[in-house]
Protein backbone atom coordinates (compact mmCIF):
# COMPACT_ATOMS: atom_id res chain seq x y z
CA UNK A 1 0.00 0.00 0.00
CA UNK A 2 1.38 3.91 -1.08
CA UNK A 3 0.19 6.54 1.16
CA UNK A 4 0.02 4.94 4.46
CA UNK A 5 -0.95 7.34 7.11
CA UNK A 6 1.47 7.90 9.74
CA UNK A 7 -0.31 6.10 12.73
CA UNK A 8 0.05 2.64 10.40
CA UNK A 9 3.40 2.67 11.40
CA UNK A 10 3.26 2.30 14.58
CA UNK A 11 3.82 -1.68 16.02
CA UNK A 12 3.47 -1.60 19.56
CA UNK A 13 4.75 -4.06 21.51
CA UNK A 14 4.73 -7.93 20.56
CA UNK A 15 3.55 -10.99 22.12
CA UNK A 16 5.64 -13.51 23.25
CA UNK A 17 5.74 -17.25 22.34
CA UNK A 18 6.83 -19.75 24.91
CA UNK A 19 6.76 -23.33 24.85
CA UNK A 20 4.34 -24.93 22.74
CA UNK A 21 2.85 -27.89 22.38
CA UNK A 22 0.47 -29.57 19.55
CA UNK A 23 -3.07 -30.70 20.68
CA UNK A 24 -4.59 -31.81 17.50
CA UNK A 25 -3.16 -31.77 13.82
CA UNK A 26 -5.21 -32.65 10.70
CA UNK A 27 -4.79 -31.86 7.33
CA UNK A 28 -6.21 -28.85 7.17
CA UNK A 29 -5.38 -27.02 10.65
CA UNK A 30 -2.91 -27.18 13.58
CA UNK A 31 -4.15 -26.34 16.89
CA UNK A 32 -1.33 -25.26 19.15
CA UNK A 33 -1.15 -24.12 22.75
CA UNK A 34 1.31 -21.49 24.19
CA UNK A 35 2.98 -20.70 27.25
CA UNK A 36 3.01 -16.99 26.21
CA UNK A 37 3.44 -13.10 27.69
CA UNK A 38 1.02 -10.89 26.68
CA UNK A 39 2.61 -7.51 25.73
CA UNK A 40 1.35 -5.91 28.82
CA UNK A 41 3.85 -8.45 30.94
CA UNK A 42 0.74 -10.86 31.99
CA UNK A 43 1.31 -14.30 31.75
CA UNK A 44 -1.29 -16.42 29.44
CA UNK A 45 -2.03 -19.76 27.49
CA UNK A 46 -3.14 -19.02 24.12
CA UNK A 47 -4.37 -21.63 21.91
CA UNK A 48 -3.97 -20.94 18.23
CA UNK A 49 -5.48 -22.60 14.84
CA UNK A 50 -2.59 -22.51 12.61
CA UNK A 51 -4.46 -22.94 8.90
CA UNK A 52 -2.38 -24.87 6.08
CA UNK A 53 -3.90 -23.24 3.40
CA UNK A 54 -4.40 -19.80 2.27
CA UNK A 55 -8.59 -18.81 1.86
CA UNK A 56 -9.43 -17.57 -1.63
CA UNK A 57 -12.03 -15.63 -3.06
CA UNK A 58 -13.34 -14.99 -5.57
CA UNK A 59 -15.88 -12.28 -7.70
CA UNK A 60 -16.90 -13.16 -10.82
CA UNK A 61 -18.75 -10.58 -12.94
CA UNK A 62 -20.10 -10.55 -16.72
CA UNK A 63 -20.12 -7.98 -18.89
CA UNK A 64 -23.96 -7.45 -18.15
CA UNK A 65 -23.31 -6.71 -14.45
CA UNK A 66 -24.25 -10.01 -13.03
CA UNK A 67 -22.27 -12.31 -10.66
CA UNK A 68 -22.80 -15.69 -9.72
CA UNK A 69 -23.13 -16.77 -5.66
CA UNK A 70 -22.51 -20.44 -4.32
CA UNK A 71 -25.17 -21.87 -1.62
CA UNK A 72 -23.96 -24.45 0.55
CA UNK A 73 -24.57 -25.64 4.21
CA UNK A 74 -21.76 -25.14 6.61
CA UNK A 75 -20.73 -27.10 8.92
CA UNK A 76 -18.98 -25.32 12.02
CA UNK A 77 -22.50 -22.84 12.14
CA UNK A 78 -25.14 -25.84 11.15
CA UNK A 79 -26.45 -22.63 8.50
CA UNK A 80 -27.11 -22.33 5.07
CA UNK A 81 -24.72 -19.98 3.28
CA UNK A 82 -24.88 -17.95 0.29
CA UNK A 83 -21.30 -16.77 -0.73
CA UNK A 84 -19.06 -15.95 -3.84
CA UNK A 85 -17.17 -18.83 -5.18
CA UNK A 86 -14.10 -19.51 -2.00
CA UNK A 87 -12.22 -22.43 -1.14
CA UNK A 88 -8.14 -23.01 -0.28
CA UNK A 89 -4.72 -23.35 -1.80
CA UNK A 90 -1.84 -25.15 -0.34
CA UNK A 91 0.58 -22.04 1.43
CA UNK A 92 3.38 -23.03 -1.08
CA UNK A 93 1.25 -22.75 -4.23
CA UNK A 94 0.35 -19.49 -6.32
CA UNK A 95 -2.93 -18.28 -4.87
CA UNK A 96 -4.31 -17.09 -8.18
CA UNK A 97 -3.93 -21.28 -9.41
CA UNK A 98 -5.71 -21.87 -6.39
CA UNK A 99 -8.27 -19.31 -7.11
CA UNK A 100 -8.58 -20.23 -10.78
CA UNK A 101 -8.90 -24.20 -9.99
CA UNK A 102 -11.84 -23.05 -7.15
CA UNK A 103 -14.10 -21.13 -9.99
CA UNK A 104 -14.06 -23.63 -12.32
CA UNK A 105 -15.23 -26.34 -9.24
CA UNK A 106 -17.85 -24.37 -7.77
CA UNK A 107 -18.69 -22.76 -11.02
CA UNK A 108 -18.12 -24.22 -14.35
CA UNK A 109 -15.82 -20.86 -15.39
CA UNK A 110 -12.53 -19.21 -16.02
CA UNK A 111 -11.35 -15.87 -17.01
CA UNK A 112 -9.11 -14.17 -18.70
CA UNK A 113 -8.39 -10.77 -16.58
CA UNK A 114 -7.79 -11.78 -13.02
CA UNK A 115 -7.27 -8.72 -10.40
CA UNK A 116 -6.35 -9.26 -6.94
CA UNK A 117 -8.67 -7.28 -5.15
CA UNK A 118 -7.82 -7.53 -1.46
CA UNK A 119 -6.11 -9.33 1.48
CA UNK A 120 -7.63 -10.07 4.81
CA UNK A 121 -6.99 -11.41 8.01
CA UNK A 122 -9.48 -14.05 9.14
CA UNK A 123 -10.70 -14.10 13.02
CA UNK A 124 -6.96 -13.05 13.72
CA UNK A 125 -7.66 -13.17 17.58
CA UNK A 126 -7.52 -17.00 17.25
CA UNK A 127 -6.33 -17.92 13.67
CA UNK A 128 -3.77 -17.27 11.22
CA UNK A 129 -5.68 -18.19 8.40
CA UNK A 130 -5.20 -14.75 5.70
CA UNK A 131 -7.37 -14.29 2.79
CA UNK A 132 -6.86 -13.25 -0.84
CA UNK A 133 -9.68 -11.96 -3.00
CA UNK A 134 -9.29 -11.46 -6.82
CA UNK A 135 -12.23 -10.05 -9.61
CA UNK A 136 -12.93 -12.28 -12.08
CA UNK A 137 -13.26 -10.74 -15.44
CA UNK A 138 -13.81 -12.09 -19.30
CA UNK A 139 -16.04 -14.95 -18.23
CA UNK A 140 -16.40 -18.27 -20.14
CA UNK A 141 -16.96 -21.99 -19.46
CA UNK A 142 -14.36 -23.32 -18.46
CA UNK A 143 -12.42 -25.80 -21.00
CA UNK A 144 -10.83 -27.42 -18.00
CA UNK A 145 -13.53 -29.06 -15.70
CA UNK A 146 -12.78 -29.48 -11.89
CA UNK A 147 -14.43 -31.70 -9.99
CA UNK A 148 -16.09 -30.25 -6.58
CA UNK A 149 -15.30 -31.76 -3.55
CA UNK A 150 -16.36 -34.85 -2.45
CA UNK A 151 -18.59 -33.66 0.70
CA UNK A 152 -19.74 -30.36 -1.30
CA UNK A 153 -23.47 -29.99 -2.57
CA UNK A 154 -23.59 -26.86 -3.94
CA UNK A 155 -26.20 -24.44 -5.70
CA UNK A 156 -25.32 -21.87 -8.29
CA UNK A 157 -27.06 -18.48 -9.12
CA UNK A 158 -26.77 -15.59 -11.40
CA UNK A 159 -27.81 -12.49 -10.37
CA UNK A 160 -27.57 -8.98 -10.74
CA UNK A 161 -24.33 -7.04 -8.93
CA UNK A 162 -26.42 -4.84 -7.26
CA UNK A 163 -28.77 -7.52 -5.81
CA UNK A 164 -25.79 -9.37 -4.29
CA UNK A 165 -24.61 -5.93 -2.44
CA UNK A 166 -28.10 -4.99 -1.39
CA UNK A 167 -28.56 -8.32 0.06
CA UNK A 168 -25.36 -8.10 1.93
CA UNK A 169 -25.63 -4.76 3.07
CA UNK A 170 -29.55 -6.09 4.74
CA UNK A 171 -27.18 -8.66 6.67
CA UNK A 172 -28.79 -11.15 4.37
CA UNK A 173 -25.39 -12.39 3.40
CA UNK A 174 -22.98 -13.10 6.43
CA UNK A 175 -19.67 -14.28 4.56
CA UNK A 176 -17.36 -12.30 5.38
CA UNK A 177 -15.04 -12.62 2.54
CA UNK A 178 -17.96 -12.14 0.43
CA UNK A 179 -19.20 -8.86 2.38
CA UNK A 180 -15.76 -7.50 1.76
CA UNK A 181 -15.29 -8.52 -1.58
CA UNK A 182 -18.74 -6.83 -3.03
CA UNK A 183 -18.18 -3.58 -0.89
CA UNK A 184 -14.58 -3.38 -1.93
CA UNK A 185 -16.18 -4.14 -5.97
CA UNK A 186 -18.96 -1.59 -5.52
CA UNK A 187 -16.10 1.23 -4.14
CA UNK A 188 -14.21 0.22 -7.01
CA UNK A 189 -17.50 1.03 -9.61
CA UNK A 190 -17.65 4.48 -7.78
CA UNK A 191 -14.32 5.46 -7.77
CA UNK A 192 -13.91 4.38 -11.60
CA UNK A 193 -11.14 1.70 -11.13
CA UNK A 194 -12.99 -0.49 -12.95
CA UNK A 195 -14.05 -0.27 -17.02
CA UNK A 196 -17.13 2.74 -16.74
CA UNK A 197 -19.22 -0.12 -19.02
CA UNK A 198 -19.30 -2.54 -16.39
CA UNK A 199 -19.62 -0.57 -13.41
CA UNK A 200 -22.33 1.37 -15.09
CA UNK A 201 -24.09 -2.34 -15.78
CA UNK A 202 -23.17 -3.23 -11.77
CA UNK A 203 -24.30 -0.31 -9.95
CA UNK A 204 -26.17 2.14 -12.47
Amino acid sequence: MSGKPAWLRSQGKPWFRGPAKVVYDNPWIRVTEFAATAPTGAAATYGLVGHKNYAVAILPLFDDGTTVLVGQHRFPLAEYSWEIPEGGGPLEADPLESARRELAEETGLEAADWREMLRAQLSNSVSDERAIGYLALGLSPARDLHHADDTEALEIVRVPFREAFDAAMAGHLEDVLTVAMLLKAHHMAQQGTLPPALALAMIG
